[in-house]
């Protein structure tokens, strides 16, 4: 009976912890849910827009991710993050964190903006709050017709 008592409360325990874990991790469909409002938003009210994706406590902010916006020449125009990106100037010459294989990832950010206007892309980068690089798949999206994009990605 003991042994059925923990088998149990071990299945219980790893059903709970997996249920726990799939609702905080972050799904494509709202990356690109996020993104598609926070574009609405840039069209709407760029000033507004670029408060709110900046503000770390925002509504483009949520379980392990975020939304980002930039401009085709590199620039990172709201960041809740990493602020300091906003004050770097062009970010085109900047790579992924893989030692093996850097990408050059706003090159790659822009190409997918202009020549698509919505894409997916994988590369290695930092979670929030962390060092150490893992993969990243991240979705960009252009805002309407402008020369800006807005992005966010999901952590593995």
């Amino acid at each position: 009976m003991k042994k059925l008592s923990l088998v149990m409360s071990t299945l219980l325990f790893l059903f709970l912890t997996t249920a726990v874990h799939a609702e905080s991790a972050t799904t494509r469909d709202e990356v690109v849910a996020q993104c598609k409002a926070a574009a609405e938003m840039v069209l709407a009210d760029k000033a507004a827009a670029i408060a709110e994706i900046s503000n770390p406590n925002g509504r483009f902010v949520w379980k392990d991710t975020y939304v980002f916006l930039m401009d085709f020449e590199g620039n990172m125009l709201a960041h809740p993050m990493i602020p300091q990106l906003m004050e770097k100037g062009s970010l085109l010459d900047v790579t992924d964190k893989n030692k093996e294989k850097p990408k050059l990832i706003f090159v790659e950010f822009v190409k997918i903006a202009k020549e698509n206007g919505e894409g997916w892309l994988w590369y290695m980068w930092p979670k929030p709050n962390s060092r150490t690089p893992v993969k990243k798949f991240t979705y960009i999206r252009r805002v309407g017709f402008t020369d800006m994009f807005v992005g966010a990605g999901i952590y593995q």
